[in-house]
């Protein structure tokens, strides 16, 4: 053996021996998460119920499946959770999604959200995983594959999954399959430490018309669609189709109510409490609430007409530290407003 083949060998034997000691720190880094993510398991839904008001059985069934897996009870090589959201616009899909993101890897920020709207075209498949080579493009990667890369503990959410071209969904059917992605230049993506969750609204004009006691039978009917517009390989490979249904108005209040604690939170910053009556929550909903929206108007309604305000009082230097506003429903001239009431003195840090 000559001495340049003499270093070739004991190059490859210096890769060889550094893959293994980089497949080393990434079996103990997986480890780490999993003895991390063990208390939290137990409390998962729980905590998700904290977040996602009158969704109990949509939660349940994502704490199921994600606890199966974290104890190595579910099917192998393939990611942590996989899930369709089912059900109408602004009840708790996306929330649920970023819930789970918080929970799970300890940031809203570990989602990664691809509208599948964007994706109905056959090209539409390079833009997820790379160009093939010789386009342009190709050097860049994927938007799916390089966010895995950078980011395999993530939940990995596809809105409106029925509007993607089925060249897409050949995609995914890898990623459910074998929890893992090839990309256009042939580099193999681990996908088995994420959450992948699909959304649809498919059916959901059946939630729509049925009552509270019929909605069992108007779930069944979802269930029907889905299986009729989806392929049924895919729909196979996940761990669960969780159907949401509308938001009743009790419910709607609590959803006001945990928006209202963000803006708790800004006024915190400013040493300023803030209390806020149930009749002023009933205004926001009267105002706000869209049956076809969900709870989405809600925030909106709220930045832009409670926060608005609020942020004049401070300007005008009328919320000193150490105060409390205490926001209630008025009647002026027969039309619906806010009322503020202003007090100086202790904070009390209450809705």
């Amino acid at each position: 053996m000559g001495p340049n083949q003499t270093k070739r060998v004991e190059w490859l034997r210096d890769v060889l021996a550094l893959r293994k000691v980089q497949q080393r720190i990434r079996e103990l880094e997986k480890l780490k998460k999993d003895l991390d993510l063990a208390p939290k398991l137990l409390n998962l839904q729980k905590e998700l119920n904290k977040r996602v008001v009158g969704q109990e059985e949509a939660t349940a069934a994502v704490a199921r499946a994600i606890l199966r897996s974290a104890a190595r009870l579910s099917r192998r090589n393939q990611p942590t959770g996989s899930f369709l959201f089912a059900g109408p616009t602004g009840v708790g899909k996306t929330e649920l999604a970023k819930a789970l993101a918080s929970e799970l890897f300890d940031s809203e920020t570990k989602m990664i959200r691809f509208d599948m709207s964007e994706y109905m075209e056959q090209h539409a498949v390079a833009r997820l995983i790379g160009a093939p080579p010789g386009y342009v493009g190709h050097e860049q990667g994927g938007q799916l594959t390089e966010a895995l890369r950078r980011h395999p503990y993530s939940v990995v959410l596809f809105d409106e999954m029925e509007k993607a071209h089925p060249n897409v969904l050949n995609v995914l059917l890898q990623l459910l399959d074998d929890g893992r992605i090839t990309d256009s230049h042939g580099r193999t993506v681990d996908c088995s430490n994420c959450v992948v969750i699909m959304t649809s609204n498919l059916g959901s004009e059946h939630l729509m018309r049925h009552t509270t006691e019929e909605m069992e039978k108007a779930k069944g009917m979802v269930l029907q669609v889905i299986r009729a517009s989806l392929r049924p390989e895919l729909l196979n490979r996940l761990d669960d189709i969780v159907v949401f249904h509308p938001l009743s108005r009790k419910v709607l209040q609590q959803v006001v109510r945990l928006q209202l604690k963000d803006v708790l939170a800004r006024l915190d910053e400013l040493e300023v409490s803030l209390t806020v009556t149930d009749a002023a929550v009933s205004y926001v909903l009267k105002e706000a609430f869209d049956p076809e929206l969900g709870a989405r108007p809600l925030k909106r309604f709220l930045e832009r007409h409670l926060v608005t305000r609020l942020s004049t009082l401070v300007l005008e230097d009328k919320l000193p530290p150490g105060s409390t506003v205490a926001v209630d429903r008025a009647l002026r001239d027969g039309v619906e407003d806010w009322d503020f009431q202003i007090t100086p003195g202790e904070r009390q840090n209450e809705q």
